[in-house]
């Protein structure tokens, strides 16, 4: 069994996501913790490939072979980089992991949910994170983040409000079936106070103290 502590970090674009894991990593570090942060799809050399491939804004992939390809990336990055981490003690903080694919080609663009079930189970077997972090945001309120950073939006980051709207709904959905694992956070506030209801919730749910 893994000594260390897996969390993934959920929501939809323009949430958040990597600034408030820099600030739990960080935080974590400071008790005294080995911290490695990670992301999807990517995070290790075959799967950083395969992101390529999946974020190029001309593609054009279909929702099975999309979810395939999600979960190639995802048992390279398990086995060679996540798995050794969390043997090694490391707490593990993932910018987002399965759920995203239950959601982008779940909810998202409807493929069946026993197919995606079916490939995480060849991928992982009974691996699941100890605790996962949805960031909720309004749609709208992602979009005009992501317009405001500026850069090149991928593949998925183009398609339609519908779209992004469905994405939204199948995460608050992963979480009410799932309420021990996974936690909610507004991110419709400033970044200190998203910051500060995150960190709550690492304490409460991992036992740990984090500096503020």
């Amino acid at each position: 069994m893994p000594s260390g502590k897996f969390i993934t970090f959920e929501g939809g674009d323009g949430a958040g996501k990597s600034t408030q894991i820099k600030r739990l990593a960080a935080a974590i570090e400071k008790t005294g913790l080995t911290v490695t942060v990670t992301r999807e799809p990517g995070g290790s050399r075959g799967a950083e490939t395969i992101r390529a491939m999946l974020l190029d804004p001309d593609a054009e992939w279909d929702p099975p072979t999309e979810a395939l390809l999600h979960f190639a990336a995802r048992a390279d990055h398990y086995t060679t980089k996540i798995a050794p981490a969390l043997k090694e003690g490391a707490w593990v903080l993932c910018d987002r992991f399965a759920d995203s694919t239950r959601a982008y080609q779940g909810y998202g663009l409807g493929l069946d949910m026993g197919a995606i079930e079916a490939l995480y189970e060849i991928a992982l077997d009974d691996f699941v994170p100890d605790l996962t972090i949805i960031l909720d945001i309004p749609v709208e309120t992602g979009v005009e983040r992501m317009i405001e950073r500026g850069a090149d939006p991928d593949r998925y980051e183009k398609m339609d409000t519908a779209f992004h709207e469905r994405l939204r709904q199948g995460f608050l959905e992963i979480a009410k079936q799932d309420p021990d694992r996974c936690a909610v956070i507004d991110a419709n506030n400033d970044i200190d106070t998203v910051t500060a209801r995150i960190f709550d919730c690492v304490e409460t749910r991992m036992g740990v103290t984090l500096e503020r």
